[in-house]
């Protein structure tokens, strides 16, 4: 692959923001707005919002988006009191999906039912591929009536097509602190995890398993990284290798309003070292993206993107 696409969102109080926006990078360092910086796809269901996109290329050849149903311009004052409290334990039990053979032309908007009535909001999707099962692991993270709605955890279902998804099952919980944002790649055979602890320590964790759905160890090097942070208010991990082997993990900085909130980059020699190293100055952005991920795609892909004027 020799290019990027970064699918986000917007921090904004306008609806407009909490939709679907493309970036494109040849290199994994610059970036460049599609679209002339707006929206390239409108929820049109569910809260009428969408957040913390994710993206994936299928074996078959397509590709999916799924997203956070949540409309905060929409519903925060209304629907849900002024409460994150009531979002997270009322908010919808749906993801919203959209799918696409070109990642140019996109299908209607779908909603993926897949929390019952013990499941609160389900955050911040992820997609990977469980090749030993030849299928998908989408991860989120809710409350739930295990814990009386208390810290959030990880839960997982599995699906070879995206329109059948087994039972979820809880995939990690952590003692005394919710977690969400979970973020898990393969490497070299191990699977590597980052996930958003919100005490002890408040911050992203970085964690090693042998397997996709099994025990996973924290990575000190990667805590004492994060420890050198002057602030703590990072969120939505996403990570992609670039072309000369290295990884680049993104951070949603939100510990400010308005114009200094946005992803930052560290970059890191190798994923297993930990050692994943602030890297500002090698990056330029046109404007400061929200909670995404990040796909490789090829030169073809990327000169098609650049043309969409939704």
């Amino acid at each position: 692959m020799d290019a990027y696409l970064f699918v986000h969102f917007k921090e904004k109080k306008t609806t407009d923001g909490e939709q679907v926006y493309f970036a494109l990078s040849k290199d994994g360092f610059n970036w460049e707005q599609v679209n002339d910086g707006l929206p390239v796809l409108w929820s049109k269901l569910g809260d009428e919002g969408v957040r913390d996109h994710t993206i994936v290329r299928t074996k078959t050849g397509k590709f999916y988006i799924l997203a956070t149903d949540l409309g905060l311009a929409n519903c925060f004052d209304t629907k849900y009191g002024g409460s994150w409290g009531n979002i997270g334990r009322e908010g919808s039990k749906c993801l919203s999906l959209w799918e696409s053979d070109d990642l140019v032309n996109w299908s209607e908007q779908r909603m993926i039912h897949l929390g019952d009535e013990d499941f609160g909001c389900l955050w911040a999707p992820d997609i990977i591929y469980d090749r030993n099962n030849d299928d998908y692991v989408v991860h989120w993270s809710s409350a739930h009536a295990s814990n009386n709605f208390g810290h959030k955890a990880i839960y997982y279902a599995r699906t070879k097509d995206f329109e059948n998804f087994s039972v979820p099952q809880m995939l990690c919980r952590k003692d005394g602190s919710g977690i969400i944002d979970s973020a898990i790649y393969e490497e070299n055979g191990m699977f590597y995890r980052f996930l958003k602890s919100e005490d002890n320590p408040t911050g992203i964790i970085l964690q090693k398993g042998k397997t996709l759905t099994g025990e996973y160890t924290r990575i000190e090097a990667f805590d004492a990284e994060m420890a050198k942070l002057e602030n703590t208010a990072y969120e939505a991990p996403t990570a992609f290798k670039l072309a000369d082997g290295r990884w680049c993990l993104m951070l949603d900085f939100y510990g400010v309003q308005g114009e200094g909130q946005g992803y930052v980059p560290f970059i890191a020699d190798d994923i297993d070292s930990g050692l994943f190293i602030r890297s500002d100055e090698s990056f330029t952005f046109p404007y400061r993206f929200k909670h995404g991920t990040v796909l490789s795609i090829t030169l073809e892909e990327y000169d098609r993107i650049r043309m969409i004027k939704a």
